[in-house]
């Protein structure tokens, strides 16, 4: 792989500890970004994207030559395996189509989307805004 996307919307954000841990010592661009989706607060402190209708305000990560176990640590912080049922997972990795703050089309990236049903289970709080903005001093 030589150049990696990710969309992110909450603690892998630039300005959040998992960001510097995870993320910033690979990096090579970052942007504004939107993908289609629904964005929930989590009662965990973080948030959760679902596949609804709405539209999510985050930022596109470059990793120009990223390490082979970027995408292994990340899946791994976000409680995402391949190997395991959908039901087993926090998160889902899926590629969405990506888009610049003003709805160009800025191709595709990985992004952890989760389901429904997860985020009623945890009582998530809709963020009708698309946009989570907590805290800096979480903990990773």
């Amino acid at each position: 792989m030589t150049v990696l996307r990710l969309f992110v919307y909450g603690t892998l954000k630039p300005g959040y500890p998992p960001h510097d841990r995870f993320c910033r010592p690979w990096l090579s661009a970052h942007q504004a970004a939107l993908v289609r989706g629904r964005l929930y607060h989590l009662p965990m402190g973080y948030p959760g994207l679902t596949p609804e209708e709405g539209w999510v305000q985050g930022e596109l990560l470059l990793f120009e030559h990223p390490p082979s176990r970027l995408l292994a640590q990340l899946d791994a912080f976000e409680g995402y395996s391949p190997n395991l049922s959908p039901e087993m997972n926090a998160y889902h990795r899926q590629e969405v189509p990506v888009y610049d703050l003003t709805h160009k089309p800025l191709g595709t990236a990985w992004a952890y989307i989760m389901s429904t049903e997860r985020v009623r289970d945890f009582n998530g709080e809709w963020l009708p805004e698309g946009v989570w903005q907590r805290p800096i001093n979480l903990r990773a």
